[in-house]
C-alpha cells in the first residue's frame, strides 16, 4: 500500500538542541557580489560570496542568502581547491535517500525556508581545511510580476558580516524601451544613498551598489553583522498601445499584453469580511481601516455590496446599491461598528456573496467577490472540498474571487484552491502594522478593470501557457508564452479578442518588437516559457484530480528536470567533497517554514516522565518488562490489556477501546507503566462523540478525565494537520506546571498549572514580564502584581500594566503582550470551572518555545492494518485512533486523532515542558 505523506503542524516541534553556528571570526568573507540581469522582465540572478579560513584549524564555514519567493534555484555550485560541487536537481524521490541520510545525522535536510512576505532563505555549509579558500555560487530565476504599473526586482542583502569587497550590479535589458527607474528599500536611504549608481539609456539601465566597510555597518538594519535589508529596484518599459510586447525566436515566443488609453469598466464588487472572535483585537481594527479607505475609493458608477460574518451572515444591504456618497457613508458607519464574535461559517457567508452578485447583472461591468477571513471553517459545512465544490457551482466562471488570508492561522492552501476555482488568486495578510495597507495595496490591484473575457489567440503556436483571463487591471500585466508551430515564424500571428465596458474589441497590431533569432534570445524565451508553464501548472495540479492533476504534476515535474529548477516537485542534492555531509534543498510552500527553521533527527527518547517513574517504581522488572514490551504506545490497543506478570486480574491496571465509532473506554484501577498512561473512569463506560476539528487555533488540546479524585489526571493534547489529515494526540499525566510559552526576546514567560480535580484543565496561568510585571489568571480573577504592588480584577474592566493588555468579555480572557496574544478561554464542567489558553497571534521571534509555540513536522503512515505505525523521521511508531475534546473553542467539538506517547509526538522528554515553579 502507497504511504500517505501528511504534512502537520505540530507547534514547538523543534526543540531539539540548534545547530551551533559557525563562529564567524574564524573566517572571513573577502568577496560577495550579487550580479542580477533582467532581459523583458524575466531577472536570472547570480549570487557568489568567497571565503577565506584564516586560520590554522579546519572550520565549517556557512553561505546564507534570501531570494524572492516567485523564483526558481536553477544552480548551486561550490569551488574548492580547484574542484567544483554541483548540485543536481533529482526527483524528490530519489532524492529522498540523502535527505533521510541527512535527517538521521541530525543535521539542515530542509535548506530553504520562508522568512517573512517576499522572501526564501537558502542555506548551506562546508568544512575547510586551514587556510583555505571556498567559493559559493547560487543562481536563481524569476519572471518579474506587473503590479500597480510597475516591476519590483527585489535583492536582499545579508552576508552576515561587513565585507570588503561587496558589490550589487543589476542590468536591465528592454527592447520596448524603460520609462522610468528608480532604487527602494532599506539599503538606498542615508549613509548609502550615495554608495548607488544608477543609469539609464533608453532600452537599458545600469544600477551598482558598492559600498565600502564603514558604510555596510550605517544603515537602519545594519551593524557589526554588516547589511540585512533590500535593494529595490523599481522600473516599467514603454507600451505598445495596441498588441503589446512580442519577443520571438525560432521556436518560442513570450507575449507582454498590457494595452492602456482604455476606459475603465465600472465594476460590481462584494466584500465579504470574517468578523469571528479571532479577528479580536488589531485585525480587525485594520480590517475596519482598510474598509473604510477602500470603500472612499470606488468611483461613482461602481456598485457594492458587504456583509460580515461568523456562525451568522450580517447583511449591510441585502442588494448591491450604487456607490453614492449617501450610500458610501452608511456602508462606512456599518464598517465602523464591525464587532467580532463567534465562530466562523465560510460557505454560507461566500454562497451569499455570489447570490448577491448574480442577482445583479449588470452590461458593460466587471463583477468580482473578495474574501477576507482568518481562520478556518469552524462552523455550517466544514469540509473543504464541500465548501469549494459549493462556491465553484455558485460562481460558475462568471466572476472572480479573491481570498485574502489574514495572518498564519487561516489554511491558506484552502483558499488558494477555491480562489483558482474561480479564476482569482488568494494572497496571504501578514500580521504586521500595515495590514491595513496590505489590504488596501490589493484592492488597489484590482480596483480598475479595464478588460474582460480576454482570450489570447496564437495562430501558428502550440504549447500555450494560458490563454483565458477572466479581467484584465489598470497596472497589471498578461503574459502568455508558446512554442511556434513547426518553427516557422512567418505563419505566427497574435491577436486578442476581449470586452471593453459594453462593446467586443479586437487588438491585432502587428507592430510588436521582435527580438532577433538565434541561440542566445531562443534560450532565453525558451526558459521564460518553461518558468511560466511550471508555475501555472504547479496551479493546475493544485485544483484538478484524477488522471487531469496526474498529467499537470508529471508535465511540471519533467519540466522541473528538464530546466533544472527547484520546485515543489523536485529537490536538489547539494553535493559537497567526500566525507562532508549530504544536503537536500527543498522548496517551501506559502507560510511554510519559519525563519531559520531546520529539521533534526527524531530518535526514541524514553517514554516516561518523572511522575511516571516514580510511579512505576514499586513495579518489578518483570512488570515494568511487560509494560515496555508488551505495550509500547501510551494507550493500548482496541481489545482490553491482559495484567502484567504477578498483579490480579481482576484488579487489572489499564485501559481498553471499544470499537472507535464509539468512542474511548478505560476500566477502573490507576496505575502508570512505562510508556503506558493509564486514566479510569467509573464502570458504566463514558462514549466520547465524534465530531468536527477546529481549525482556527494553533494547538488544540482537551482533556480526557477520571471519575476518582485521588488519581492523577490525564490531558489530552491534539496537534493539528495542515491538511486535514487525522492530527496527532498525546497525554500529560498528574498534576503538573507546563512552560506554555516562553519569549526570551521580550522577557516573557507564560507558565500553566493543571488541575487535579475532575474533568479539569488548567487551574492557574501565570505571566512573566521583564521589568517584574506579574500577572496571575485563575476562573475568578486575574491579578496583576508590579514590585510590591498587588492588584486584583474581577470585573470586565480593560487591564493594563507595562506592555501588557487584558479584557475579560463572558468567557474569554483576551491577553497581549508586545506581538503575542492569547486566548484564555473559560469552561465549566461539573459546577468547576478551568482555562485553557489559546494563541492567537504567534511571536515574531524565531526562539520561541514552549507547549504553545509548536512548529511543522512530518509523518507518514507506513502501516494501516492493525496496529496502525506512523513514522516520524526516523522513528516508527505504533498509534491508537481515538477521540479526543477541543477545549480551545467556546463550544467544545470532539474528534479522532493519532494517539501515542509525549514523547513520541514532541521527539523531546516532557521534562523540557515541565517547570517547578510558576
Amino acid at each position: 500500500m502507497e504511504r500517505a505523506v501528511v504534512q502537520i503542524t505540530l507547534f514547538g516541534l523543534l526543540l531539539a538542541s540548534a545547530t551551533t553556528l559557525p563562529n564567524k571570526d574564524d573566517w572571513d568573507i573577502y568577496s560577495f557580489h550579487i550580479n542580477s540581469t533582467v532581459t523583458s522582465r524575466y531577472a536570472t540572478t547570480v549570487i557568489t560570496s568567497r571565503v577565506a579560513n584564516r586560520v590554522d584549524d579546519s572550520k565549517e564555514v556557512e553561505f546564507q542568502v534570501r531570494i524572492p519567493k516567485n523564483a526558481f534555484i536553477s544552480k548551486f555550485r561550490m569551488f574548492i581547491d580547484g574542484q567544483v560541487y554541483d548540485g543536481v536537481v533529482k526527483g524528490k524521490e530519489k532524492a529522498q535517500q540523502q535527505y533521510t541520510e541527512a535527517v538521521s545525522r541530525g543535521e539542515t535536510a530542509g535548506l530553504v525556508s520562508s522568512v517573512g512576505r517576499t522572501l526564501e532563505e537558502f542555506k548551506t555549509s562546508v568544512t575547510m581545511a586551514a587556510l583555505k579558500k571556498v567559493t559559493f555560487e547560487l543562481t536563481y530565476e524569476e519572471l518579474l510580476r506587473r503590479r500597480l504599473g510597475k516591476y519590483d526586482l527585489q535583492i536582499h542583502a545579508r552576508p552576515m558580516q561587513p565585507v570588503k569587497d561587496f558589490k550589487v550590479d543589476v542590468y536591465i535589458n528592454e527592447k520596448a524601451g524603460i520609462n522610468s527607474i528608480k532604487v527602494k528599500g532599506g539599503l538606498s536611504t542615508k549613509a548609502l544613498a550615495n554608495a548607488i549608481t544608477k543609469t539609464h539609456v533608453d532600452k537599458q539601465a545600469w544600477v551598482y551598489f558598492y559600498p565600502t566597510e564603514d558604510q555596510q555597518k550605517m544603515c537602519d538594519s545594519c551593524g557589526e553583522q554588516g547589511m540585512n535589508g533590500d535593494l529595490v529596484v523599481v522600473y516599467d518599459v514603454n507600451r505598445n498601445p495596441s498588441l503589446g510586447d512580442i519577443k520571438k525566436s525560432d521556436r518560442y515566443f513570450v507575449h507582454h499584453f498590457a494595452p492602456s488609453n482604455l476606459a475603465s469598466i465600472p465594476k460590481n464588487v462584494v466584500f465579504v469580511i470574517d468578523q469571528s472572535g479571532s479577528m479580536h483585537g488589531r485585525k480587525m481594527q485594520q480590517t475596519r481601516i482598510a474598509l473604510i479607505h477602500i470603500l472612499s475609493d470606488l468611483a461613482e458608477d461602481d456598485h457594492f455590496g458587504l456583509i460580515t460574518f461568523d456562525s451568522s451572515i450580517f447583511h449591510w444591504k441585502r442588494e448591491l446599491v450604487q456607490a453614492n456618497m449617501e450610500n458610501l457613508e452608511s456602508a462606512k458607519k456599518f464598517s465602523r461598528e464591525i464587532v467580532e464574535r463567534g465562530s466562523t461559517d465560510i460557505n454560507k457567508a461566500v454562497l451569499e456573496g455570489a447570490r448577491m452578485l448574480n442577482a445583479h447583472p449588470r452590461e458593460g461591468s466587471a463583477s468580482m467577490l473578495i474574501l477576507l477571513t482568518d481562520g478556518d471553517p469552524t462552523s455550517g459545512v466544514t469540509n473543504l472540498e464541500v465548501i469549494q465544490s459549493n462556491v465553484r457551482g455558485a460562481i460558475a466562471d462568471k466572476f472572480p474571487l479573491y481570498c485574502l488570508g489574514f495572518g498564519f492561522d487561516v489554511n491558506f492552501e484552502f483558499l488558494e484552491k477555491m480562489s483558482l476555482q474561480s479564476n482569482g488568486v488568494a494572497r496571504r495578510i501578514y500580521e504586521d502594522s500595515d495590514a491595513d495597507l496590505q489590504l488596501k495595496g490589493f484592492y488597489e490591484e484590482v480596483a480598475t478593470p479595464l478588460l474582460t473575457d480576454v482570450t489570447m489567440i496564437y495562430n501558428g503556436g502550440t504549447n500555450l501557457t494560458q490563454t483565458n483571463f477572466s479581467q484584465y487591471y489598470n497596472g497589471s500585466e498578461i503574459v502568455v508564452a508558446g512554442q511556434i508551430t513547426d518553427n516557422n515564424i512567418e505563419t505566427f500571428t497574435p491577436q486578442v479578442v476581449a470586452i471593453s465596458s459594453n462593446r467586443r474589441v479586437r487588438f491585432s497590431d502587428t507592430n510588436a518588437t521582435v527580438e532577433s533569432n538565434g541561440p542566445v534570445s531562443d534560450s532565453h524565451i525558451q526558459r521564460v516559457w518553461a518558468y511560466l508553464t511550471v508555475k501555472q501548472l504547479l496551479e493546475k495540479e493544485l485544483v484538478l484530480s484524477g488522471p487531469e492533476k496526474e498529467n499537470a504534476k508529471k508535465e511540471a515535474f519533467e519540466l522541473s528536470l528538464k530546466y533544472s529548477f527547484v520546485t515543489p516537485l523536485t529537490s536538489m542534492v547539494v553535493t559537497k567533497p567526500q566525507g562532508e555531509n549530504t544536503d537536500v534543498l527543498h522548496k517551501p510552500k506559502e507560510g511554510e517554514a519559519t525563519e531559520g527553521r531546520r529539521q533534526y533527527q527524531m530518535g526514541r527518547q524514553p517514554m516516561f516522565n518523572q511522575n511516571t517513574q516514580r510511579i512505576t517504581s514499586g513495579l518489578t522488572r518483570k512488570q515494568r518488562k511487560w509494560g515496555k514490551n508488551k505495550h509500547k504506545t501510551n494507550t493500548g490497543q482496541s481489545y482490553p490489556m491482559p495484567a502484567p506478570p504477578g498483579i490480579p486480574a481482576r484488579s487489572v491496571p489499564g485501559v481498553f477501546y471499544s470499537p472507535v465509532d464509539t468512542g474511548l473506554r478505560r476500566s477502573h484501577d490507576p496505575v502508570t507503566l512505562p510508556g503506558v498512561f493509564y486514566s479510569p473512569v467509573d464502570t458504566a463506560d463514558r462514549d466520547f462523540q465524534i465530531g468536527t476539528v477546529d481549525y482556527d487555533s494553533r494547538i488544540l488540546p482537551s482533556i480526557v478525565s477520571p471519575i476518582a479524585t485521588d488519581v492523577p489526571l490525564s490531558h489530552r493534547f491534539l496537534l493539528k494537520t495542515e491538511n486535514l489529515s487525522l492530527p496527532l494526540c498525546f497525554d500529560v499525566t498528574g498534576d503538573v506546571r507546563l512552560k506554555l510559552l516562553h519569549h526570551p526576546n521580550r522577557e516573557l514567560s507564560v507558565n500553566g498549572e493543571l488541575d487535579s480535580v475532575e474533568n479539569g484543565g488548567f487551574r492557574r496561568i501565570v505571566i512573566h514580564l521583564k521589568n517584574d510585571l506579574h500577572v496571575e489568571i485563575d476562573p475568578k480573577e486575574i491579578t496583576v502584581r508590579e514590585g510590591q504592588t498587588l492588584t486584583r480584577h474581577v470585573g470586565p474592566d480593560p487591564i493594563t500594566a507595562g506592555s501588557l493588555a487584558a479584557i475579560r468579555q463572558d468567557k474569554e480572557i483576551d491577553v497581549a503582550a508586545g506581538d503575542t496574544r492569547m486566548i484564555i478561554i473559560i469552561h465549566e464542567q461539573n459546577g468547576e470551572e478551568f482555562l485553557w489558553p489559546v494563541l492567537r497571534q504567534r511571536p515574531l521571534d524565531n526562539n520561541v518555545s514552549g507547549i504553545l509555540a509548536l512548529k511543522p513536522a512530518v509523518y507518514e503512515e507506513v502501516q494501516q492494518s492493525p496496529p496502525t505505525r506512523l513514522k516520524i523521521k526516523d522513528q516508527e511508531i505504533d498509534v491508537t485512533r481515538a477521540s479526543a475534546v477541543d477545549y480551545s473553542t467556546v463550544s467544545p467539538p470532539t474528534h479522532h486523532c493519532w494517539l501515542m506517547s509525549a514523547e513520541s509526538a514532541l521527539q523531546s522528554h516532557l521534562d523540557d515542558f515541565i517547570i517547578l515553579q510558576l
